[in-house]
């Protein structure tokens, strides 16, 4: 006997409830990076160049985020992708990933080269410019702060966006050590540890993401302890080929099958899974195989 137990109706994807947060970020961050660029140029500072850099990264995380929402919720139309688009949104995380590595690389190779080499930089601008940018980051920091717990989409976008906020607080600092000391190279010093700063950030969330694309079992959700409750449901003699992995955020997807001594408990066994699947562990999408003691043939499968 075999059941699929399905619950479609969950309610929106988690990145989904948020997306107005993302759209209001987006106008904020994109507005002010073309002011942030053009500031980075004129005073030559190394570091507002890196904290425009981010935001151009911001930019472009956010959108990718935003769309990933629309992308992500859209039915199949082609009869292919049995789980719909949903892993849109992990891999607009990825792209979150490769941006924040490959800024980060950028403004550490650019300050090394800038090491004993002379460079007038005008701290002026980089106070004020960098206030201005840490403001509009707070902003959406806030915005953004509580959907990063529920979506690795918008997760991906929130740590963008907090690691923009450690590069304004990085160029505000360097702006004031400059005119303080007169040594351009608190500039260069300052890029660097911003440099450091958000190639941590992301390997940090690529971990999340590649664990998601690996298929590996859910944050917090224990293959065995799930193995042992699905064994204690009245009427299950056995479990096994048991499997657990993430859709998306909020979506958690199980497998398994469920031997019975009883043909006739079948029913009752699928609902008292279901239940204890969505209500103890958070998978609510879960496919369940009930067996008869006698059935064989599920240890020939070999993988």
């Amino acid at each position: 006997m075999g059941g699929h137990s399905h619950n479609h109706g969950v309610g929106e994807h988690a990145a989904g409830r948020h997306r107005w947060r993302l759209a209001v970020s987006f106008g904020l961050v994109g507005s002010y990076f073309v002011v942030e660029l053009a500031y980075g140029l004129l005073s030559g500072s190394l570091a507002l160049l890196s904290d425009a850099g981010h935001m151009a990264a911001d930019v472009v995380a956010l959108g990718a985020a935003l769309v990933a929402t629309r992308i992500a919720p859209r039915p199949d139309t082609t009869g292919r992708r049995t789980y719909g688009s949903y892993r849109a949104e992990v891999f607009a995380s990825l792209l979150s990933v490769l941006l924040m590595s490959g800024v980060s690389v950028y403004v550490v190779v650019e300050a090394v080269g800038r090491i004993g080499a002379s460079a007038e930089i005008a701290p002026g601008p980089m106070l004020v410019v960098g206030g201005i940018s840490l403001a509009v980051n707070l902003v959406a920091l806030f915005l953004l702060r509580s959907g990063a717990s529920e979506s690795l989409n918008v997760k991906g976008a929130y740590l963008e966006v907090v690691a923009d906020t450690a590069g304004s607080v990085g160029v505000i600092l360097a702006g004031w050590l400059v005119a303080a000391t007169g040594q351009p190279l608190w500039d260069t010093l300052v890029a660097l540890a911003i440099g450091g700063f958000v190639a941590v950030r992301a390997v940090a969330l690529g971990r999340e993401v590649f664990a998601v694309l690996g298929q590996h079992a859910p944050a917090g959700v224990d293959p065995a302890t799930v193995a042992d409750d699905l064994a204690a449901v009245n009427g299950v003699k056995d479990v096994h080929d048991l499997h657990l992995w993430t859709l998306t955020s909020g979506m958690h997807v199980a497998t398994a099958h469920l031997v019975t001594a009883d043909p006739a408990e079948g029913h009752a066994v699928l609902d008292q899974a279901r239940d204890l699947l969505r209500d103890r562990h958070g998978v609510a999408h879960a496919t369940l195989q009930v067996e008869p003691v006698d059935h064989t043939g599920c240890e020939k499968v070999g993988w």
